[in-house]
């Protein structure tokens, strides 16, 4: 079951109008090796050398190029009819994600840009538009192998290492053009208050210096079909908040419309923005009434403590590397997921495609959304890092799937905060500024050990046997947790000069076994057979459950990824066992 406003293909699920145009396709595209194009105006006319497949990058076989080698500067082109009935008409430009600078030009005119790749932009581009007639979008993408921009794991080298894969340079999700009013509703921020039976409503509208006439914003709000409440205000200033009260006959029992994974129940939510009784923009969203909450060294979901069972996904295809190859694609992997057993996904090092998270919102999947990493701390870091990370933050905040904020992995881009006190407070900041915008969900600050200020406290431990698990964890939490012992025999859980407060902890990256292959790798020693798999994987499993201080598990991880073979699937999503079988041992 879908929501309201569900369109297949629609690159911004959370925020839908109907009229709107997907630019993805073929480009003209070029390199741009010695930086040449804007002196040579290519912005006014591109001479494409080759044809890309948007929104592929050229290192990928899907975008028709597939050269993995590095190239800094690219270019993109293509022309863009606007119809006549169009005028009146704002018509917005929208990039879903460019890897890593971006300047656009409309019909050579500079239209603007954005740095950052894995947060979306729009960009207004009326003014250089002709309407009834072929129009030129163009786009330089600037990308390298510079460790302080956000790459997650994008290689900075010439070949792949460890697990660092292939890197990403240009468009590589959705570009689509949206025709909206003058008067219009840019955002709205929507804060569910389950113990309270409320919803907030923060609103962003746009066009009030221009608007004659009054303005009113109406919000209907329906669950299942089933009118619950419609909220009506006047539009008197761009900002503005209402709350709404949700108990309602038709909901029947307050607790039957929570959201959660047995149970993801969704409210429609329909705007509606009025300029003198006419409609002038109408927009369709959705909300989850959910809580996430921490007392007592357990998460609870809506007041109840859940065991949370994630999966590692970093959310690479075979042909289409880090751009998933279709929608169908994405309900796939959650599918698989919640068929092996597992409520919950870790998306590691990736902000992924909005559809992916629209359907874990619908499957009731959940989501620990984790920030792409540095490799190298400098001021230029903390700048790059913390603005694109707001960005994602205030992007991703209505989707109730999202139950915790990851922004650092393994001490990446922090290598000395067990020790360096300004790597230390650049987490603290990120905590902080994480919490001003979203007060409600849980913040990481460093997954895996060497932790300040958090709100779980994970651990990543690769130990191959559920023996040697349970020899290190079992009635050890307190030798843990005050560092008289490492985590994992080689990094202390807290950074220097932290301490344990109680938190839940979770061990949030185990397991990584291979089947035995000159081709890639896995963690620890790889396995033979189907039998010496099944036995591992179960030992850890129990293991784990067996220790009474550990309230959840991250297990590494869902596919291979080109040299990393330690997937459940292979890269290709080809199960390597019956998933009942996985299913089986994580509910045991």
């Amino acid at each position: 079951m879908t929501t309201k406003g569900y369109m297949k293909d629609y690159p911004r699920p959370q925020f839908v109008r109907k009229e709107w145009m997907n630019l993805n396709g073929e480009w003209d595209f070029r390199f741009d090796d010695q930086n040449v194009g804007e002196a040579e105006k290519w912005q006014e006319h591109l001479a494409g050398t080759h044809k890309i497949k948007v929104p592929f990058t050229y290192e990928t076989k899907a975008s028709g190029i597939g050269v993995e080698e590095f190239h800094a500067q690219v270019w993109y082109s293509r022309r863009v009819t606007i119809p006549k009935e169009a005028a009146g008409k704002r018509v917005i430009l929208h990039f879903q994600a460019v890897d890593y600078l971006a300047k656009v030009w409309v019909n050579g005119e500079l239209a603007g840009g954005h740095q950052g790749a894995y947060a979306a932009f729009s960009l207004d581009i009326t003014p250089y538009l002709t309407f009834g007639a072929d129009n030129v979008i163009t786009l330089k993408a600037e990308d390298s192998n510079d460790c302080t921009q956000p790459r997650g794991k994008q290689r900075w080298t010439k070949n792949n290492f460890e697990c660092f894969y292939v890197q990403s340079t240009g468009i590589w999700q959705t570009v689509w053009l949206e025709y909206v009013a003058e008067q219009r509703l840019d955002s709205v921020k929507i804060t569910p208050d389950l113990d309270r039976a409320k919803v907030s409503l923060d609103y962003r509208v746009q066009g009030l210096e221009t608007a004659a006439g009054s303005l009113r914003l109406e919000a209907i709000v329906t669950l299942k079909d089933h009118h619950v409440k419609t909220v009506s205000l006047a539009i008197d200033r761009p900002r503005l908040s209402v709350e709404v009260d949700l108990v309602h006959e038709a909901n029947g029992p307050w607790k039957r419309s929570f959201w959660s994974p047995n149970q993801p129940n969704l409210y429609d939510v329909e705007f509606v923005l009025y300029r003198d009784e006419i409609v002038v923009d109408r927009v369709f969203s959705y909300f989850g009434m959910r809580k996430i909450s921490i007392e007592n060294g357990k998460v609870l979901l809506n007041n109840v403590p859940i065991y949370q069972r994630l999966m590692l996904d970093q959310g690479y295809w075979p042909d289409s590397h880090l751009t998933p190859p279709s929608e169908e694609a994405l309900i796939a992997d959650i599918d698989a997921m919640l068929e092996m057993g597992y409520n919950g996904v870790r998306k590691h090092m990736k902000i992924e495609d909005a559809r992916f998270l629209y359907w874990c919102d619908v499957k009731g999947l959940l989501v620990w959304s984790e920030m792409a990493a540095t490799f190298e701390f400098h001021d230029d870091a903390v700048v790059n890092f913390t603005k694109e990370w707001l960005e994602i933050v205030h992007q991703l905040y209505n989707h109730p799937s999202i139950i915790t904020w990851v922004p650092f992995n393994e001490s990446w881009g922090i290598p000395y905060i067990l020790h360096d006190p300004r790597q230390q407070k650049f987490t603290e900041s990120i905590y902080y500024l994480t919490k001003s915008i979203d007060p409600h969900r849980p913040v990481i600050t460093n997954d895996g050990w060497e932790h300040t200020i958090s709100d779980i406290l994970t651990l990543h431990d690769y130990v191959e046997t559920g023996e040697g698990f349970l020899k290190r964890y079992a009635g050890n939490k307190d030798p843990i947790v005050h560092k008289e012992t490492t985590c994992n025999q080689w990094k202390y859980a807290l950074a220097e000069g932290y301490e344990y407060k109680g938190q839940p902890i979770m061990i949030t990256e185990f397991g990584g076994i291979a089947f035995e292959s000159e081709k890639g790798w896995g963690y620890g020693h790889q396995v033979q057979t189907d039998e010496e798999f099944l036995e591992r994987f179960d030992g850890l499993i129990q293991a784990i459950k067996q220790v009474d201080y550990i309230c959840g598990f991250c297990y590494t991880q869902l596919t291979d990824v080109q040299q990393e073979i330690n997937g459940l699937l292979t890269e290709d999503r080809k199960p390597k066992f019956p998933m009942e079988q996985i299913r089986q041992i994580n509910l045991r």
